[in-house]
């Protein structure tokens, strides 16, 4: 009888790779990255380990969005205070914050628990192509 592999979190290895949003659909982009994040690609991948490798996004801010989805989407925050709903369209959280705008379309595909920020340390988003993670050796994924 063979047994399920259940990985360990002392035995999980962990890459990195690079990302280069460039001309890639904001949800393309974020499924690929989630998926990393989670250890999904992994034959070892285990649903209750963070058995995933480190994701670093270079060029953010050339990130495109299809439709009208520049005008029509809104990312909203709260100050948790009375009245205190921030709304911002989705062109002008491009143009000021582009980081922001991947950074929380990949949170949204991690699960929404102690294991999904633990995953989610594991994002690094750059607004243009240099990063200081050039000792790690990472990997190009494209």
């Amino acid at each position: 009888m063979r047994t399920t592999y259940m990985a360990k979190p002392s035995e999980v290895e962990r890459k990195w790779y690079i990302i280069d949003a460039a001309g890639k659909t904001l949800g393309k982009l974020s499924t690929e990255a989630a998926t990393i994040l989670r250890g999904k690609h992994k034959p070892t991948y285990t649903p209750n380990v963070d058995c995933g490798d480190h994701v670093i996004v270079i060029n953010a801010s050339e990130v495109v969005l299809t439709g009208n989805k520049l005008d029509q989407k809104t990312y909203y925050h709260h100050s948790r205070f009375v009245g205190g709903l921030k709304t911002m369209p989705y062109r002008e959280l491009l143009s000021k914050k582009p980081e922001l705008a991947v950074e929380h379309a990949i949170k949204g595909m991690l699960p929404h628990n102690r294991l999904g920020r633990q995953m989610y340390k594991k994002l690094n988003v750059y607004r243009g192509s240099e990063h200081p993670h050039q000792a790690q050796k990472p990997e190009n994924l494209g």
